[in-house]
C-alpha cells in the first residue's frame, strides 16, 4: 500500500508542477555586455536600445504571428559577474512589451570587473534550465564588444556545454567608432567562429549608435520569428544591417 500512495504522490507531484510551468514559443535569454570597456552612458544607451525594439510593432507584429504569440525574455548583464536586469516576463502583446520596457530602466548595475564570457553563457544556460518556463525553442542572445575572457569557464567548454542542452547561441558584436576591433582580433570573424553555435544561429552586428535599436530589433524579429538572415534576405538590405549565418 505504501508503494502505491508513494506513486500516487508523485504523480500528483508532477500534475502539480505541469500546471505551474508557463508555455511559450521561446526562451531568450538577452545577455548584455556590462564590463569595463562599457561604461554608464554606454549601458544606458544600451538598454533603452532593447526597450525601443521590444516596443517596436515590428517585433510585437513577430510575436503575434509566432506559433504561440509569446515569448518568454529575461535581460541579464555580464561582466566579470552576471546580474539580471530583468527577470523572466512574458511578453505578448503591446502592454506587456512595455512593461519589460519600463522594467529595463530602473535597476542600477550591479554587474562590474573584466570579461567572463564562458561564465556569463552558463548563467544564462541556468537561467533557461531553472525557470518554470517550457519552450520548443531557448535562445541565448549574447551581445558584446570583445572577446577577451579574463576569468571564469573558457568560452568554448561553456559553449560547447550550451549547445549540448539544445539551446542556440546567436551573437551581437557592437563595433567601436575608431575601428571595430578589439583585443587584436576581427570581432565579427571572431564572434562567428567562437561565440554562435546551434540550430539556426546568426549574428547580427551593431555598427553604432544611430542603427543599434534597428539592429537589435532585426535581430529579435528573426529570432522570435525563426527565421535566419538567409531567409530573410531583403530585411537585410534595407536596414543596413550585416548578418552573418553560422555555416
Amino acid at each position: 500500500m505504501r508503494f502505491f500512495a508513494l506513486l500516487f504522490c508523485l504523480f500528483m507531484a508532477d500534475q502539480v508542477v505541469a500546471q505551474t510551468q508557463r508555455e511559450v514559443g521561446l526562451e531568450l535569454v538577452l545577455l548584455a555586455d556590462a564590463s569595463g570597456s562599457i561604461d554608464a552612458e554606454e549601458l544606458a544607451f544600451q538598454r533603452q536600445g532593447y526597450a525601443l525594439a521590444m516596443t517596436d510593432p515590428q517585433v510585437l507584429s513577430a510575436i503575434e504571428n509566432s506559433l504561440y504569440g509569446n515569448v518568454a525574455v529575461t535581460y541579464v548583464e555580464w561582466a566579470s559577474n552576471t546580474a539580471v536586469v530583468v527577470e523572466w516576463m512574458i511578453v505578448d502583446g503591446m502592454s506587456s512589451a512595455q512593461a519589460f520596457a519600463d522594467a529595463l530602466a530602473g535597476p542600477p548595475r550591479q554587474a562590474y570587473g573584466s570579461n567572463a564570457i564562458g561564465g556569463a553563457l552558463l548563467d544564462a544556460k541556468r537561467l533557461i534550465e531553472r525557470n518554470d518556463i517550457v519552450a520548443p525553442r531557448a535562445v541565448i542572445d549574447f551581445s558584446g564588444d570583445s572577446i577577451r575572457n579574463s576569468s571564469g569557464p573558457s568560452i568554448a567548454a561553456a559553449r560547447e556545454e550550451v549547445l549540448a542542452a539544445g539551446i542556440t547561441i546567436n551573437a551581437l558584436p557592437i563595433l567601436r567608432p575608431e575601428d571595430g576591433r578589439r583585443a587584436g582580433a576581427n570581432l565579427e570573424e571572431e564572434y562567428s567562429n567562437r561565440i554562435i553555435g546551434g540550430p539556426g544561429a546568426f549574428m547580427v552586428t551593431a555598427e553604432g549608435r544611430d542603427t543599434f535599436a534597428g539592429t537589435v530589433r532585426r535581430k529579435l524579429v528573426l529570432e522570435i520569428s525563426g527565421r535566419t538572415p538567409d531567409h530573410d534576405k531583403r530585411a537585410a538590405c534595407c536596414d543596413g544591417t550585416k548578418t552573418h549565418r553560422l555555416q
